[in-house]
């Protein structure tokens, strides 16, 4: 009995409080925003992605944003979006969930707007490419998309989900120098199940328990320690804490935050 009372304090002391305290106040501070209904929720543009009509260079685009309703408290929903050279219009790819509750493939494949407030949440642009890197990336995509081994399944936690989908693009696409925020729930779970690969930005490396727990040490993410899903670390490279529930706080503005385009 005592052992066990070791146990839960130690647990309580390194697990609980770091990854849970986080949690409660990101909670208490009301997020999401308010909104009544998803179906009212707002779903248009942001204005982060630049015309097709305006720009004739190919552009690859990832975004998050906030998920609806008590998951947005610690959660994102990610996605991809990419236009070629002279292409009238974007494309959309993205994992949902309750097309794969329905019998279906959760690998969303459209037309829809590529940077458009996800059910009340504006979007985050957490990876830009333009240009002839843009062309090459878009040359691979559907061969790296084919190779994606869950576009049939989906768990909300710990994985394969949405996220678990971006990750798998991060990886394979290094040149996008994908760094995914610490709510992305699912970012971690690699693969077939694997429990050693590169992290998300495609260096450095990672282990993973089936996305219930791990670590990474990686150049462009910089350190990491993911328990049950959740995630703390720092960046060295941009100075920020990765902390569950906030995500990133920054000790200076990203890059993206900036205006900058890889």
């Amino acid at each position: 009995m005592q052992r066990v009372k070791t146990f839960v304090k130690w647990f309580l002391i390194l697990v609980v409080v770091p990854f849970g305290t986080p949690q409660l106040i990101s909670y208490a501070s009301g997020y999401p925003d308010g909104q009544r209904s998803w179906s009212t929720a707002r779903r248009d543009a942001s204005g982060l992605s630049p015309s097709p009509q305006d720009h004739r260079e190919a552009v690859v685009q990832v975004f998050g944003a906030r998920t609806w309703g008590w998951r947005g408290t610690f959660a994102v929903h990610t996605w991809l979006a990419v236009k070629d050279r002279d292409a009238p219009h974007y494309t959309r790819y993205e994992v949902l969930g309750w097309r794969a509750y329905r019998g279906g493939s959760a690998l969303a494949v459209g037309r829809g707007s590529p940077d458009n407030h996800w059910y009340g949440s504006a979007p985050e642009l957490l990876a830009d490419l333009r240009g002839t890197a843009a062309e090459q990336v878009i040359a691979r995509l559907p061969q790296v998309i084919g190779t994606y081994p869950h576009k049939s399944e989906y768990r909300l936690w710990p994985g394969p989900n949405s996220n678990s989908f971006i990750a798998y693009i991060g990886r394979n696409f290094p040149e996008l120098k994908l760094d995914l925020p610490p709510t992305a729930i699912g970012k971690d779970y690699l693969a077939n199940g694997e429990i050693t690969g590169p992290a998300i930005s495609g260096d450095g490396f990672q282990l993973s328990l089936m996305g219930y727990g791990g670590f990474l040490v990686s150049p462009e993410q910089g350190m990491e320690l993911h328990v049950l899903g959740l995630t703390a670390g720092f960046d060295f490279d941009d100075l920020a804490l990765k902390v569950p529930g906030f995500g990133r706080l920054a000790l200076k503005g990203r890059p993206e935050q900036q205006g900058y385009t890889r």
